[in-house]
């Protein structure tokens, strides 16, 4: 896998960038939600799109949610709809960003 997962919780884990072929092995190690919180084009062209990643989750059974947004622009509504991706998972989730730290940072606002 490309990304290193960093574990918070066991239903919950952070990583950055992840790629469509990360994804069969993200749901070999049981985690049943993805989050996206980075905006797409942010990091260029070569960025994987979200609806690309989702399309995948889908077929791979995962739930997926994109909420993104940029370094600065962290809002109450987005860490509401954040907390309640999270809440509504079925199981271990996944949120992941450039770098994994504004995933990490709007989880650690919805606790």
């Amino acid at each position: 896998m490309s990304a290193q997962i960093t574990q918070h919780t066991p239903d919950f884990a952070t990583a950055p960038q992840i790629e469509v072929s990360d994804l069969q092995e993200i749901a070999s190690q049981g985690f049943k939600t993805i989050i996206c919180n980075r905006p797409d084009g942010e990091g260029g062209p070569d960025q994987p799109k979200a609806e690309a990643i989702k399309t995948e989750a889908k077929k791979l059974g995962l739930d997926f949610y994109h909420i993104p947004f940029s370094s600065g622009q962290l809002t109450e509504d987005l860490v509401k709809e954040f907390a309640s991706a999270v809440k509504s998972s079925s199981g271990p989730v996944l949120a992941f960003c450039r770098s994994g730290a504004r995933s990490t940072q709007i989880w650690s606002l919805g606790n």
